[in-house]
């Protein structure tokens, strides 16, 4: 037989792109987006601090960074009152997610999240022969209770839960969190995505305890540090299953420019200040706009704003093909009922303008393909 020789498993996997990137979109159409508002990056950039110095580690780029990452850790255990020993950082949430269901999954087990939840999770489980069990939101928010339910009957491997939510933007108190926590069944872990926890409300993130081996807690410099194309996210938890990643993790994958430009986030936490009020400027303006023309935002605690179009799917997937051929890349939520909105990222001021130009021609041709 000529050829690779892939895994049944692997061979079986329907072939798919999970994400259409911008990129790929304005190739597609010979021009650039005049607003990039749909990947949830941070339209206001790293701090200035992380820009200098990954400035300055350019020029050492030839040298792999330290795979223990061991600088990075010592500052995030004293942010978080925790030990290193309690902290792996890799190549963000989704690289962390990867090896950690490499870790915990196998071909046939059972893992639990919510219908239309963060998708990447999903590939990742069915990428290693997971068997995904789903349970609806609750409303526009996940069901705690329900996600504990499901992996009690199903004897789950991992629950799955983002606190702030992708995509709708919704949140829980810490509150239901720690309770959550409290009751994952034996056997389970708990995967807490926490990568919007910088830009969400005081009070919604429970206590971190580093020994609690019921769950980890997944954090990125994407969101609220405007570094998502660095690639840096980290994971505390206790320090037994902090150290199985040592078994599976790629070692030389945080480059010396994305340590450095973490480091010196770190030591720039009034950066974070200034995004969150920037951020709730935003999101008061795009409510406007929608309101405008006749949407409905949601509540959200996130970098982005999720719109109701007020009828199904199909207008929803009219009003992102429509805006898109106007300049302005969105996205939206995939799974009934939720993909009766539209997702918008924050952004700046030209965003904004360019975006409320856009929107009723888009709505008027959106409807009028229907």
């Amino acid at each position: 037989m000529r050829g690779p020789r892939y895994t049944p498993l692997v061979a079986e996997l329907p072939s798919l792109v999970p994400f259409v990137g911008p990129e790929t979109q304005e190739r597609a159409k010979g021009a650039a987006f005049a607003a990039r508002l749909g990947a949830n990056e941070s339209g206001y950039g790293p701090s200035p601090l992380a820009v200098k110095a990954m400035a300055e580690a350019a020029s050492s780029c030839w040298m792999y960074g330290d795979p223990e990452n061991f600088d990075l850790r010592e500052a995030l255990a004293a942010k978080h009152g925790v030990s290193r020993s309690n902290i792996v950082v890799g190549e963000g949430i989704d690289g962390l997610l990867n090896y950690l269901v490499r870790m915990m999954v196998g071909p046939g087990d059972a893992v639990v999240t919510s219908d239309g939840a963060y998708p990447t999770f999903n590939f990742h489980v069915t990428g290693f022969g997971g068997q995904l069990h789903k349970v609806p939101y609750d409303g526009n928010h996940e069901d705690p209770a329900a996600l504990i339910a499901k992996a009690a009957e199903v004897s789950a491997k991992l629950i799955y839960l983002a606190n702030p939510d992708n995509p709708m933007g919704s949140w829980h108190e810490a509150a239901p969190i720690q309770q959550m926590i409290d009751t994952v069944p034996d056997g389970s872990l708990l995967v807490l995505d926490e990568a919007y926890i910088e830009l969400a409300p005081e009070g919604t993130a429970p206590a971190i305890d580093p020994a609690d081996p019921r769950v980890i807690r997944m954090r990125t410099f994407s969101k609220g540090q405007g570094m998502a194309g660095a690639r840096v996210g980290y994971a505390i938890a206790h320090e037994d299953l902090i150290r199985s990643f040592d078994k599976v993790r790629n070692h030389f994958g945080m480059s010396r420019i994305a340590q450095a430009g973490a480091l010196a986030a770190l030591a720039d936490p009034d950066w974070i200040t200034q995004v969150r009020a920037k951020v709730d400027a935003s999101k008061a303006e795009i409510a406007r706009i929608a309101q405008q023309n006749g949407l409905t935002p949601l509540p959200s605690a996130t970098n982005f704003l999720t719109i109701d179009c007020g009828a199904g799917g199909d207008l929803a997937r009219a009003i992102v093909r429509e805006l898109g051929q106007r300049g302005i890349f969105i996205r939206m939520p995939f799974v009934a009922p939720h993909d009766r909105c539209i997702r918008i990222s924050c952004g700046t001021e030209a965003d904004h303008a360019a975006l409320e130009a856009a929107l009723p021609e888009a709505l008027a041709a959106a409807r009028a393909s229907l």
